[in-house]
Parts: structure tokens; sequence; C-alpha cells
């Protein structure tokens, strides 16, 4: 178990590069957002079924260990839900930059609850995260407008449950003998609330229901179950206050550079100081 325990960072790697391509990816204009929770959801049932094999089907049916992994992924999923909400009513450059700090409710409960301490280099790479996430959440700013003041309201709802899913996922990895009883019971709750995302969904307009919609969507959102499932991992071995700013952080590091490829999309300067401050995250908290 010892030598596990230094698998975090690993684990946290592949997070950030599946959500960092899932990122890239994911803005489909032509397919409905509630419906791409729906497909997300459903893309969690392979990852799941890999989990139920790695543990030969024996998944942790105790009370304790069901209501916190139904926890974390009601956190996660009624986050999401939200966000959508949040999204109809705000413009996404005043919506993303108030829930991109979420980690620092992690980070705040984590060391008051569970204890976790970093070093100092530790400390630094936490605040560059941190840099490097509203470096991130400013570039993207349009001319959208401001249809309700709710937007804050449901804006606020996402920073504070995607804030406690973290701090709540390590609590169930320090309950739980197995991180893939966790991973299942996420999945489980996010596709209890498949009927809400539906009922969002406004039907009255055209939907793509070719390749170029739900089948795409598929590929794209299994990155983000595959992230998710190793973040679980890396949340088990690792730290909770440094994961969480790690993986957000650094994930659109692997977005930008795939944009540039791709489009040949230059990054902007925030977008540029934000890179130079998630490498520099990753080589500080790598030592921790």
């Amino acid at each position: 178990m010892a030598e596990k325990k230094h698998n975090w960072l690993l684990y946290a790697l592949v997070t950030m590069v599946t959500w960092g391509v899932w990122g890239a990816f994911s803005d489909q204009p032509d397919y409905p957002a509630t419906l791409t929770y729906v497909v997300w959801a459903i893309s969690m049932i392979p990852c799941a079924l890999v989990a139920l094999a790695n543990i030969k089907w024996k998944l942790d049916v105790r009370k304790k260990s069901v209501l916190l992994g139904m926890g974390v992924g009601l956190l996660g999923a009624g986050g999401q839900l939200a966000l959508f909400q949040a999204l109809r009513f705000g413009p996404g450059y005043l919506v993303i930059p108030m829930i991109s700090v979420a980690p620092i409710i992690t980070v705040i409960l984590s060391g008051v609850f569970l204890k976790e301490r970093v070093s100092r280099l530790g400390g630094v790479g936490i605040a560059l995260a941190f840099v490097a996430l509203v470096c991130f959440s400013l570039s993207g700013k349009s001319d959208e407008a401001v249809t309700s003041w709710l937007w804050i309201l449901f804006a606020a709802v996402v920073f504070v449950t995607w804030g406690i899913q973290a701090f709540v996922m390590k609590l169930a990895n320090n309950y739980s003998p197995d991180a893939e009883s966790i991973f299942v019971y996420m999945t489980i709750s996010g596709l209890v609330l498949i009927p809400a995302a539906l009922a969002m969904t406004d039907f009255s307009v055209p939907i793509n229901h070719g390749w170029s919609g739900p089948g795409f969507t598929f590929c794209v959102q299994i990155l983000n179950a595959i992230g998710a499932f190793a973040l679980v991992y890396a949340n088990r071995y690792g730290k909770a206050m440094v994961v969480a700013p790690l993986g957000d952080a650094c994930a659109p590091v692997i977005s930008c550079i795939i944009s540039f490829v791709l489009y040949a999309h230059f990054p902007s300067v925030p977008q540029i100081i934000g890179i130079a401050a998630a490498i520099s995250c990753v080589l500080l908290l790598s030592r921790e």
C-alpha cells in the first residue's frame, strides 16, 4: 500500500490529460447541454463495469459507503445541472470565473477537517494552480448578455457543490476499502438525475440525432468519465487539497495546446500566463 501512495500523481495526470482532451472537443453548439449530460451519465457505465470487475463484483454496500459514494456523485452531477441553469441566465465569462476557483473550498475543508498539510513549495504550487484557473477563466470573455441575476445563485450552487465534492470524495476514500465502489455509486447518482436533465431540455427546437450529435458526444464524454475514474484514485492516494486544484488548473493547458494545433488558435496573454503557472504547479506539487 505504501508504494501505491506514490501513484496519486500518475492518476492526477491521467485526469488532466483526459479532461484536457475532453475540454478541447466538448463545445458542441448544435447539441443541447442537457442531453450532453444524459450522454455523459451513460458514458460512466463502461468505467463502472471495469470498476466492478476490478473488485470481483463485490460492491461495498455498507450504509456509510453508499451514502458517501452517492454524495460524491450527486454533488458533482447536481452541480453540472446547476451550471446549465447558470449559463441560461448569465454569460460564460461571468459564470466560469466564479466556479473555477471551487477547489478553494476543498483546500479549506481538507485543512480544517482532515488536517492535511503541505510543504512551503506545495503551498506555492497550490497558489499557482489558482493563478492558472483565474487566467484560463478570464481568457474566454464574450459579449453575451445577462438575462437575469439568477445566474449568480446557480453559479454559487456550482461553486459550493463542486468544492465540497472533492472533499467528500476524500472522506469516502478514507472510509471505503476500495476506490471502485465510490465510482460505481457516482455513476448511479449521475444516472438518477437523467430525468431532471430531460425535464430541462427544450424538445421543441430541432435536435441533432445523428452521429455528430449523441455519437460524437459519447466519444468525448467517455474521456470525462475516465478522468473522473482516475480522479477517485488520485484522491485515494493523494491529498485532496493538492489533487483538486492540480486537476482543475492543468487540464485547460491540454485543451489550449490541442486548440492551437488543430485550429491555429494562438493562446492569449492570460492563457500563456496560465500555462506557465500550471506547468510550474505540476513541478512543485509532484514533490509532495
